[in-house]
């Protein structure tokens, strides 16, 4: 009876490998090089099609280029290592936080708004807004949809690109997106730096457009808990928000920090 016991135990493990098995043959394969783009974007895009994604998009997809500028960078990501110090500098915090006092007062109307309707100040937007962009000037110049569909198929972290890449195309079949979207190396775009994902749960209207990056930003803030009237720095209700905009402890802290100087706190 104990030998039948496992014999069944072990047909049902044996069983569960290989639909294991299967349905990772079924799935698009990641790769470490260009070689296996174009073969994994015609898996992918039979994927795509199953859950829904329609046929602009899955031509989109099968337009895009491996991108090794993006995969570069990737893997070079040194400036979060560097003391809050260090990153500050690398970063202009200065020159952010003196071009953010102008801005703040001669958009005064805008945060007014914004802060009227998401409870957001203006420090922490600006300083978002000169950190990830210059103030607009540095949006990237990458096929947003080359890179992050580069970055689903890369092996260091495809589950995390997968999903922005899900949320790119349908933001391509909507017509929210160009095809050609220009951004940076991760895919970010518009002037505070979206992902595909933020865009569909935050967006709100085409953020190559400062008033409505600025807005999204506010209701991304909001939307992670943000309190009107509440602190934002290090131990304050409100830096949670931050956190949950950039993992990087530097990047947080040095948003928290610029934002009380431009709000002149």
């Amino acid at each position: 009876m104990i030998r039948g016991s496992q014999l069944v135990t072990s047909a049902l493990v044996a069983i569960a490998i290989v639909a294991s098995l299967g349905a990772q043959a079924n799935a698009a394969q990641c790769g470490n090089g260009p070689g296996g783009f174009e073969n994994w974007k015609r898996e992918f895009s039979g994927e795509a099609r199953a859950k829904g994604i329609g046929p602009t998009a899955i031509g989109a997809l099968m337009q895009t280029n491996y991108a090794s500028a993006t995969i570069a960078a990737d893997r070079g990501q040194r400036s979060f290592g560097l003391s809050l110090e260090q990153f500050m500098a690398k970063r202009g915090a200065a020159t952010i936080v003196a071009r953010g006092r102008s801005l703040k007062q001669s958009h005064a109307a805008l945060f007014a708004q914004i802060q009227q309707r998401y409870g957001v100040p203006p420090g922490p937007l600006i300083a978002i807004w000169g950190m990830e962009t210059g103030f607009g000037s540095q949006r990237g110049n990458q096929n947003m949809l080359s890179s992050i569909a580069t970055l689903a198929y890369d092996c260091r972290r495809p589950e995390f690109f997968t999903d922005q890449l899900y949320a790119a195309l349908k933001l391509v079949d909507r017509g929210a997106i160009s095809p050609n979207q220009r951004g940076s190396m991760h895919g970010e775009v518009g002037q505070t730096q979206f992902m595909p994902k933020n865009i569909l749960a935050y967006g709100t209207g085409n953020l190559d457009v400062a008033a409505n990056a600025l807005n999204s930003t506010a209701n991304f803030f909001r939307a992670h808990g943000w309190r009107a009237g509440a602190g934002y720095q290090p131990g304050e209700p409100n830096f949670a928000a931050i956190e949950a905009w950039n993992a990087a402890q530097v990047y947080q802290k040095s948003i928290a920090i610029m934002g009380r100087q431009i709000d002149g706190q």
